[in-house]
């Protein structure tokens, strides 16, 4: 990721991280009376639009900092989002229901905390820990007691989620999370064959569920066994580059991160090409265009041009 490419960015980050409307809310009400104010449930991700988008756009402005770190904006901006106060208020949204946000958000948040952690900023990592742990229970119990995966190519999809759990897990040094990714994804995968590439994309898709399955599983399999697998599962990576024809379509405009986690998959699983020819279909649209697509798009253009940022501090 070159330094243009992060300032671009990091500034949609900041500007949607404290952007509060249009919100697309995911509340269930108990009751009369009860306030649907952003701010006052989620006062450190009222932005981008929704819940998980707010969440990896701060991871965006986390892994930007870290591989930036003269960009003084981004950590005024975590000072005042990232507080003891304002995450103990989105725990407390947790304790009140089991299923808001899983896997996805569950995983983006663990993401961030293995960023900070990365970033060796205490203070926030700190602050971010109980959420984290929480959330890292959670995942870990519904990995273990889901009898199927989700092989969606939206935001159920269980790869994905357990893609960024995983390096949450390594990072942390959760050794019960890594366990029950690794046991659970032999249980979904250990046995796919014939990816049905045919089928894919659909409309509503940013992930490519055979990718996503296929850089999990190089993540579980000791290599040898990875790849006889990868050679039944899927023995043909031809992908072309989705098409959009309305990027106002907010479903339409999943494609393009489609073509940027397909690279991020790419780029995963060994195939520099194919990735370069999704990043140059999916790049062209992170930024200035519809908010449909700018409140999310730069946190996966980021996951695809910093690959070889991961690392265990």
């Amino acid at each position: 990721m070159t330094e243009e490419q992060a300032a671009a960015f990091a500034a949609a980050a900041l500007a949607n991280v404290t952007r509060e409307y249009p919100r697309h809310v995911s509340h269930l009400m108990k009751g009369r009376g009860e306030t649907l104010d952003q701010r006052q449930l989620h006062p450190a991700f009222y932005g981008s639009y929704d819940w998980h988008s707010a969440v990896h756009m701060h991871w965006t402005l986390a892994r930007v900092l870290r591989l930036y770190p003269q960009k003084k904006e981004i950590a005024a901006l975590l000072d005042r989002h990232l507080t003891s106060q304002h995450l103990a208020v989105e725990l407390r949204y947790f304790a009140d229901t089991r299923t808001f946000e899983r896997p996805y958000g569950w995983a983006w948040l663990l993401e961030l905390q293995a960023e900070l952690l990365r970033l060796g900023n205490a203070r926030w990592s700190d602050a971010l820990r109980p959420l984290a742990d929480e959330l890292a229970r959670r995942m870990a119990a519904f990995v273990k007691g889901a009898p199927y995966p989700i092989r969606a190519g939206s935001h159920g999809n269980t790869a994905f989620a357990c893609l960024l759990s995983l390096d949450y897990a390594r990072v942390a040094g959760d050794s019960d999370l890594d366990h029950q990714i690794k046991t659970a994804a032999r249980r979904w995968y250990g046995k796919d064959r014939d990816a049905p590439l045919a089928y894919e994309p659909s409309l509503d898709d940013f992930l490519s569920p055979a990718l996503v399955e296929a850089a999990l599983m190089r993540e579980v399999l000791p290599p040898g066994e990875f790849a006889d697998w990868l050679k039944t599962f899927l023995p043909s990576m031809e992908f072309q580059p989705p098409k959009v024809a309305d990027r106002s379509d907010a479903k339409q405009s999943h494609l393009d991160g489609l073509a940027l986690s397909r690279a991020w998959c790419f780029t995963k699983l060994g195939h520099p090409e194919a990735a370069q020819r999704h990043l140059a279909a999916g790049l062209p649209h992170v930024v200035g265009g519809h908010y449909v697509g700018e409140h999310w798009l730069a946190s996966f253009a980021t996951l695809a041009l910093s690959v070889e940022a991961l690392k265990t501090p």
